[in-house]
This record gives C-alpha cells, sequence and structure tokens, in this order.
C-alpha cells in the first residue's frame, strides 16, 4: 500500500527535513475555493523565524501523473526514477496485510437475529490479503471489503478482479455524502472469462465509500472459487508531495513513471530499484521477484515426453522437454539428464475424414467425400456425408484445438502448453506448479442438424459431444469440462474429482451457435508452489461431435432422393418421415410413433409412444392430451385433466446450510396438454439480478415438464428479488400414463404417501431427463401421482414424500403427489341412483341422486327430476283387490255345497228316525234301501255320478266306512248304544 498523507511533506530528503524547524501545509479551503501556504514548525511553542503565509494554489489543482507538487514553490516536478506518482490518486499493489484505511466485515444473510449462532458462524468469512492480491470468502456468509476516502475533486477507482464462479454474487458500489449507493449497471460484476479483467468507475467529488461485497450461493457440496482483487488505484484525491518508491519485484528506468514494471522471469529487484539485477547462474525467479532462489538438481518431474510432427517419411519419434519455467540445475550433483529421443515409428493414421498428403501431413476430405483416415472416397448414390469431427489418433494438435496453462496463484495465463499429443491420447503436461489449470479448448464454427431436427421445438438436440477420458490422480486432482456459447464465459458442466478409470461421457447441445468446450486439469487446489505431482495426469483417447458445420466425414448415411433433369440428388425427408433404404424414399412414421432424428433409417425407427400418450404432428415426442381412460371388467373409468394443465409450483421444506443460510428446493411442474410443449421455467439470476424482469436472456434458463431451483428469497438476501440458483431439469421426455406402480423400469413406491382411500387407483405420470452425472448414471426420472380428492377443488395441492422433503430419497428419482377434485373419473349413469315416486293425485316423480361418496368430477351432469302421470292404480293395490275377490268367490261356493250337504243328511235322518220309531216285538222291521213311494230318485244321484269338483272336495272332506258307505251316528229307540250307521 502506499497510503495517501492528509498533511503532505514537501520533496526533501528525509536527513535535510530532520534539519527544517518547519514544514509546510495548506489550510483548508474556504467557500471561494481558495487556501494559504502556511509553515508549521517541528516544535510546538515555535513561532520565531518562520516564512509569512503565501497564496496557495487553488484548491482544485493537481499535478498530472508521474508528477509531485514541491510545496516550497508550488510547482509540478517528475518523480525521479525508481519512483512513481498517480498525480493526484494512490495505489494499492501490496497485500501482505490489510492496507490502513480498509475494513473487511462479515455478516449473515439470514437477517433474522434469532440465528446468534448462525452470526458467529460468519465471524472469519472475511476478505484475506494473500500477497498480490486480496480474496473473497467462499461460503453463504456475506463479507464486504470497505474503503472511504474524500476527493478534492472528481475522480475514478479502477482495480483488476479475478471472478470465475457464478454461484457467488460479486458487487461493487459506492455510497456518497448521504451514505446513497450509485444505481448503476455496473454495480453487478460480470464473471470473467480469461484470466484478470480491469473494472473502472467514476467518483464525485466530496466523501465516497467503496463497497466490494460477496456472497456465495453454492448451498451443495461443491465449493466455490473466490473473487480475487488486485491494484486498486483512486484518482481526485488532491496533491500529492511526494513520489513513491517502487516496491521490490519492480523498477521505474526514466523520470516520470506513473506506475512501475515486473522484473522479468530470473531477475530482481530491491524497493525503489531503477533496474533489475540478474540471478546468479545458479539461482531462478519468477516474474515480478525480489529475491532469487538456488536452483535444485533436476529429476524426472521436471521433463516430459511429446510425439514429434510426422515427418516426409510419414515417421514420428517421442522427445523429451524440459518443462517450462525451467528451474533445475542439470550440471547439479544428482540432476538427471534429459532422456535421448526413440527410434523413429511409422506416423498413425490420419483421423477419421481425412487423408494423408505427399509430405505425410492430414488434410480433410472435401464434401461429400469420407475415409476412415487413410484416403477419400465418394460417397454412392443414394448416400450423404455424416460431417462432424472425430479425434482419436493424436501426432499433432487439430488446428481448432489450442492449449495453454492458467496460473493457481495469480491467474494469469502463461504462455506454456497445458496438453501433449501421444499418439493414441492427448495428455496433461508439467506445470509450472502443481495448482496451475491444465487448458484444453476446442472451437466449434457451428451445427447442421437434419431438417426434422430444427423442426422440433421441444427435443433440441441439435448434435452431441463425446468424449473418452482417464484420470490418474495420488492427490485430490479436478477435471472440468466446461462449455462457452457465442463466446461467452464457459460454464463448468460437469467436474472429475481424484483417479477415474477410462470412461465416457457425453453432452447434448441444443442451441445452434458457436461453441467451444473446454477441458481444465488442476493436479492440487492447495495453494502451494513446487512440482510434486507430475505423474498425476488427464487423458483424453478421442472426441467426437456431430453435425458440424464444415466438418468433415468417416462414413456415408443414405438420404432421400429428389427426381431432377441431371438424375437424382439428397434431399431432407419432412419431419416425422423415416427414409426407406431401398427405394430412398420418405415414409411418414405410423400414427401414435415418435422418429429417431439422428437415424431415420426404416420402420424401425418409429418408436410406439408409451401408454397414455400420443405423438405430435411432427413425430418427434410423445405427449398426454389431458385425457386418460381405464378399463375394468364392470366399465370405463374416463378421466380430462385440463384443469390440471397450467403450470404449478411447490416448495419444498426451508432447509439450513452450516451457516445457517436458509434456502428452498423450488419445483415447477407442467402435467399435460400444450401440443407437449415443456412449459416449466427454471432460472439461474445469480450474476444477472440487475436485469428486469422478462429480460432473463443472459441468464441460465431450463425449460421442462418438471424443473428445480435452489431459492433462497427476498427477506433473506435483502435484494428486491429473491436468488434463484442452479436450476436442474427433472422431466424432458414423457414416457407414459398409467396406474400400474412402474414403467419402463420408473417406480412409484405408493409407500412414499398417505393411501388413498376413495378406491380409485392413482394415475401417474412417468417422466425421464436427459441429463447424465455421475452420480444418475442412467439421467434424473420423475413420477407424479394424481389422486382424486373431491375435497381438493382445482387446481388441487401438491406435496412431497414425507419421508423425503426434497423430492427424492436418492438424488436421481423424484416424486410427487398432487390430489384434486379434477383428477376424478368423468362422472356417468353409473355414478348416480334413480329413485320413483308412489301415484299420488295421479302424479308419479323420477329423482336422480348421486352415490355417496362422490368420486367423480366433471362427464354427465345430474338428470333433473322427473315428473310422469299415474294412468293405473297402485300395483299393490290390484293385488289386493284380486286376492280379496278370489277369496270372497271361495267360501260363497263351499256355503253352497255345505248347505245342501246338510239338507241330504237331514232327510236321511229324518227317515231313519221315522223307522226306529216303528214298534216290533220280537225285532225290529229291517231297514228298506229301497226308494219309498213318493221319493225322489235323483236324491241319490250324487254317490253313483261321475264325481265333479265338489264331488272330489265333499270325499276328501267326508267320513266313510270302510266298505265306503258315509258313517252317521244314531240313537236307538231302545235307549241303548248309539251305532254307526
Amino acid at each position: 500500500m502506499r497510503p495517501y498523507l492528509e498533511k503532505p511533506f514537501t520533496k526533501i530528503g528525509l536527513v535535510e527535513w530532520l534539519k527544517s524547524e518547519y514544514h509546510y501545509e495548506y489550510t483548508a479551503c474556504d467557500s471561494t475555493g481558495s487556501r494559504w501556504r502556511v509553515a508549521v514548525p517541528h516544535s510546538p511553542g515555535l513561532c520565531t523565524s518562520l516564512p509569512d503565509p503565501v497564496k496557495g494554489t487553488e484548491c482544485s489543482f493537481s499535478c498530472n501523473a508521474g508528477e509531485f507538487l514541491d510545496m516550497k514553490d508550488q510547482s509540478c516536478k517528475p518523480c525521479a526514477e525508481g519512483r512513481y506518482s498517480l498525480g493526484t490518486g494512490i495505489r494499492f499493489d501490496e497485500w501482505d496485510e490489510l492496507p490502513h484505511g480498509f475494513a473487511s466485515l462479515s455478516a449473515n444473510m439470514e437477517m433474522d437475529d434469532s440465528t446468534t449462532e448462525s452470526t458467529e458462524n460468519c465471524t472469519l468469512s472475511k476478505w484475506v490479503p494473500r500477497g498480490d492480491y486480496i480474496a473473497s470468502n467462499t461460503d453463504e456468509c456475506t463479507a464486504t471489503l470497505m474503503y472511504a476516502v474524500n476527493l478534492k475533486q472528481s475522480g475514478t477507482v479502477n482495480f483488476e478482479y479475478y471472478y470465475p464462479d457464478s454461484s457467488i454474487i460479486f458487487e461493487f458500489f459506492v455510497q456518497n455524502d448521504q451514505c446513497q449507493p450509485n444505481v448503476d449497471d455496473s454495480r453487478w460484476m460480470k464473471t470473467t472469462e480469461k484470466g484478470w479483467e480491469f473494472h473502472s468507475v467514476e467518483l464525485n467529488r466530496g466523501n465516497n465509500v467503496l463497497f466490494w461485497r460477496t456472497t456465495a450461493f453454492s448451498v451443495w457440496s461443491k465449493v466455490s472459487k473466490p473473487v480475487l482483487v488486485r491494484n486498486i488505484a483512486i484518482t481526485g484525491v488532491a496533491y500529492t508531495s511526494e513520489c513513491f518508491p517502487c516496491k521490490p519485484g519492480t523498477y521505474a528506468a526514466k523520470q516520470g513513471s506513473s506506475f512501475c514494471k515486473l522484473c522479468p522471469a530470473n531477475s530482481y529487484s530491491s524497493k525503489g530499484e531503477t533496474s533489475c539485477h540478474p540471478c546468479d547462474p545458479d539461482k531462478y525467479s519468477e516474474k515480478g521477484s525480489s529475491t532469487c532462489k538456488v536452483r535444485p538438481p533436476c529429476t524426472d518431474k521436471d521433463y516430459f515426453s511429446t510425439h514429434t510432427a510426422c515427418d516426409a517419411n510419414g515417421e514420428t519419434q517421442i522427445m523429451y522437454k524440459w518443462a517450462m519455467p525451467k528451474i533445475c540445475g542439470e550440471d547439479l550433483e544428482g540432476s538427471v539428464q534429459l532422456p535421448a529421443s526413440s527410434m523413429k515409428t511409422r506416423c498413425p493414421p490420419c483421423n477419421p475424414g481425412f487423408f494423408k498428403t505427399n509430405n505425410s501431413t492430414c488434410e480433410p476430405c472435401p464434401y461429400g467425400w469420407y475415409s476412415n483416415g487413410s484416403d477419400c472416397t465418394h460417397c454412392p448414390a443414394g448416400t450423404e456425408p455424416a460431417v462432424g469431427f472425430e479425434y482419436k489418433w493424436w501426432n499433432t494438435l487439430p488446428t481448432n484445438m489450442e492449449t495453454t496453462v492458467l496460473s493457481g496463484i495469480n491467474f494469469e495465463y502463461k504462455g506454456l502448453t497445458g496438453w501433449e499429443v501421444a499418439s493414441d491420447h492427448i495428455y496433461t503436461a508439467v506445470g509450472a506448479s502443481d495448482n496451475d489449470f491444465m487448458i484444453l479448448t476446442l472451437v466449434v464454427p457451428g451445427f447442421r442438424p437434419p431438417q426434422s431436427v430444427m423442426a422440433d421445438t421441444e427435443n433440441k438436440e441439435v448434435a452431441r459431444i463425446t468424449f473418452v477420458f482417464e484420470t490418474i490422480c495420488s492427490v485430490n486432482c479436478e477435471l472440468y469440462f466446461m462449455v462457452g456459447m457465442n463466446s461467452r464465459t464457459n460454464t463448468p458442466v460437469e467436474t472429475w474429482k481424484g483417479s477415474k478409470g477410462k470412461q465416457s461421457y457425453t453432452y447434448i447441445i441444443e442451441e445452434n451457435a458457436t461453441m467451444s468446450f473446454t477441458w481444465a486439469f488442476q493436479r492440487t487446489t492447495l495453494h502451494e508452489t513446487g512440482r510434486k505431482y507430475t505423474n498425476d495426469v488427464a487423458k483424453i483417447y478421442s472426441i467426437n461431435v456431430t453435425n458440424v458445420m464444415d466438418g468433415v466425414a468417416s462414413y456415408c448415411r443414405p438420404c432421400a432422393l429428389e427426381a431432377s433433369d441431371v438424375g437424382s440428388s439428397c434431399t431432407s425427408c419432412p419431419a416425422g418421415y423415416y427414409i426407406d433404404r431401398d427405394s430412398g424414399t420418405c415414409h411418414s412414421c405410423p400414427p401414435n410413433t415418435i422418429l429417431k432424428a439422428h437415424q431415420p433409417y426404416g420402420v424401425q425407427a418409429c418408436v410406439p409412444c408409451g401408454p397414455g400418450t400420443t405423438s405430435n404432428k411432427i413425430h418427434s415426442l410423445c405427449y398426454n392430451n389431458c385425457t386418460f381412460s381405464r378399463i375394468t371388467p364392470s366399465r370405463t373409468f374416463n378421466y380430462n385433466f385440463s384443469a390440471l394443465a397450467s403450470t404449478v409450483s411447490l416448495a419444498g421444506g426451508p432447509s439450513f446450510t452450516s451457516k445457517g443460510l436458509k434456502y428452498f428446493h423450488h419445483f415447477t411442474l407442467s402435467l399435460c396438454g400444450n401440443q407437449g410443449k415443456k412449459m416449466s421455467l427454471c432460472t439461474n439470476n445469480v450474476t444477472d439480478l440487475r436485469i428486469s424482469e422478462g429480460e432473463s436472456g443472459f441468464s441460465k434458463s431450463i425449460m421442462a415438464y418438471v424443473c428445480q431451483v435452489v431459492i433462497i428469497p427476498s427477506e433473506v438476501t435483502g435484494y428486491k428479488a429473491g436468488v434463484s440458483s442452479q436450476p436442474v431439469s427433472l422431466a424432458d421426455r414423457l414416457v407414459g400414463v398409467s396406474t400400474d406402480m412402474t414403467l419402463d423400469g420408473i417406480t412409484s413406491p405408493a409407500e412414499l404417501f398417505h393411501p388413498e382411500t376413495s378406491g380409485i387407483p392413482d394415475v401417474i405420470f412417468f417422466f425421464r431427463s436427459n441429463d447424465v452425472t455421475q452420480s444418475c448414471s442412467s439421467g434424473r426420472s420423475t413420477t407424479i401421482r394424481v389422486r382424486c380428492n373431491p375435497l381438493k377443488a382445482a387446481p388441487g395441492s401438491l406435496s412431497l414424500p414425507s419421508t423425503c422433503s426434497d423430492g427424492t430419497c436418492d438424488g436421481c428419482n423424484f416424486h410427487f403427489l398432487w390430489e384434486s377434485v379434477s383428477a376424478c373419473p368423468l362422472c356417468s349413469a353409473a355414478d348416480y341412483h334413480t329413485f320413483l315416486s308412489s301415484c299420488v293425485a295421479g302424479i308419479q316423480k323420477t329423482t336422480y341422486v348421486w352415490r355417496e361418496p362422490k368420486i367423480c368430477s366433471g362427464g354427465i351432469s345430474l338428470p333433473e327430476q322427473r315428473v310422469t302421470i299415474c294412468k293405473t292404480i297402485d300395483f299393490w293395490l290390484k293385488m289386493g283387490i284380486s286376492a280379496g275377490t278370489c277369496t270372497a268367490i271361495l267360501l260363497t261356493v263351499l256355503t253352497c255345497y255345505f248347505w245342501k250337504k246338510n239338507q241330504k243328511l237331514e232327510y236321511k235322518y229324518s227317515k231313519l228316525v221315522m223307522n226306529a220309531t216303528l214298534k216290533d216285538c220280537d225285532l225290529p222291521a229291517a231297514d228298506s234301501c229301497a226308494i219309498m213311494e213318493g221319493e225322489d230318485a235323483e236324491d241319490d244321484l250324487i254317490f253313483t255320478s261321475k264325481k265333479t269338483l265338489f264331488g272330489k272336495i265333499k270325499s276328501f272332506t267326508s267320513k266313510r266306512t270302510p266298505d265306503g258307505f258315509d258313517s252317521v251316528p244314531l240313537k236307538t229307540s231302545s235307549g241303548g248304544p248309539d251305532m254307526d250307521l
């Protein structure tokens, strides 16, 4: 630091100043902007022999950069060699400790004062000086670096910064006299892509308080990379009455310097030097060093191997090179020597799509031709080249790739080679230090996907890049894969830590733009220098990019043919049409199938949609149109989920980091309809909070059927908008809709949610995501259980599993429950009762009532009550009358029968009585059965005639003797016992 003195000294030597009895100062400026130069004695009370006050320079007066104000004659003079000045400014370029005037503060983002423990956890989360720069915190606490300065005139503040990690919010702002911050887009810093960047802000006259503030939002296990700041310079503070000496490791060779230059490598300088001194032959130094270090003996960690380019004879050999910068000594005792080059061998073949020229170099085949790395062959008729880049032989670095090294200490790019070719692979070279980043970049100008792919607005697979790699590490190495678009900042896509066996990784490219793919390997993240782990390497065996504009072809694929005057030529099939290999004609895929856009050959390229789904018009995706049918032996249940077609959001319960930061997992879901269009939007606005709503073009957004973001609410952050970070797609493709718990390997366990009680099984939507990560090798999956609940009005309510509050128990499979009355089956005639009233006053009513509990929605309406006129009496009344009539008739007939029979019995009884009264002395005269005179012969016809119905009844009811006669008890005249006749 070079502090500005409020009471500046005149430019005289220290000894001369001590010999003098006074020094000069300016009085405070008056209202007219004037001031006086006065002499101030060194010893209090000395007031004699002092020069008289004189008119001073105007308060706005200042010297130019490289000059200082000589108070003796009040004129500007140039700085001497070895010194510099900013004229009206100050510079802070040494950060061994926090410079005077700076303050480093920390606070927890949570506004609630009750979280005492969390606040204590943030005590150490401050900006940390690290020599040449100062580094920010990397946790979710808020760290603020602050500096207050009073400007005599308008000025500027400028500094360099390194900001590689978008999971940190980095803001720089200035407060004025009224403590009001400036409202400027420059408040929100942009992430840096290539090392350090310069930033400058205008300052107003008066008091200015400068703030550098950082907050990390990486709530997962990932550790953010700090923001670095250096070389802070402020102008407009006032006059400078002295020049500052150059710091060690720098020099100023001329008078009037406004800055000091760094000493080159293998040289050094002390404070205030006018030139740098070379190191002794047995010593070395890095750029900007203040001392030289003794060279160590060379070891096998100080060199690496590389393959030479093919010579005219088509031969190559392995050569060994010293790692740069070379810091070891070959002539020292115990030093190893650089190995000799190997014998020459034949060069590997060219990469697919290239051919070998006469001078053994590889050149690309022209369009319409293909090769396997030897000679180019014209594509046969009816085929077209499958253009792309396939690198699997590494004799020289391809022309569209470059390599460099980024220092892990000061984060500056070095003119070194980060990756070396090795025939069948490319590997990381030896850096200047183990924490250097070894960088390899591939640039692709654009892509040329098939027309059917461009017509698909949802499955935006323009191309894909696949690479095979391996890491061999003994410590905590890391391999980063990053993607940049249209020269924007590279975004980390995947990170591999530690040793990883040979494996493949594929990244889907969804936009047709100029893309850059970067691999960065760091042997250790420790902040130390030296080469201890040079045997830790990353290897890439092959890189394959499809559908590249101006690419080359390793094979030709069948194409659709179009007739013309000169024959037939290749053309593109319409979206949803496959190519017949034999005829080269286009045919539409069958209904409810989707086409494999990148392999559209034969009808087998049309894949059937899953259950409950249908294909769109161009056969690019399967979707559900918000309808579903479930067939049972008794009836068919139809569903209509149109009321659930709009996007809905759901937030999980609050979670807290180790520092007490509260955050939520926020989900956005779109279930069905919209012609299969993905409606759920999740955005990363960490570095774009300044962008107004609706202008999120610079933020990273994800469109999906289901997506998730981490939300830190605005009441926690203190910003106008909440922080939304780390968007993740959970559902890119609808697999099917079913009432089964498992579909296509995806399971929705019923025990995750409370059981359903309506008796209607849940309808389950099964989704998959295209994102493949280390932890989710098969990608993510999502299930949405749609449950009938008559008590939940549309759109209903969403819930997460009670045992997994973040929606997932394993991080790969997500589950949701959506309860709504709109999830009930459509109402039909089987869902209501019919009641028929009695006929009252000639009117009969038919009433319809829903069955309870009602477990249907929509569909048919309940019929209105129906009234009809009664034309006949009631059925049961008719039955009663009929039965009564029949009973009356029967009783009448029986009465007549028994009356007639009684008459006959009386007659016979009277005859017997008459015969019994005849007195015979001896014996009674025999009764005669003959017909007496005057008797009616018809009286006994009843006994001899054919029995009628009533005769049968009489026979059944009469008591007869064994000989068939009726037995009638009679009493004799003699008064003896009765006799049966």
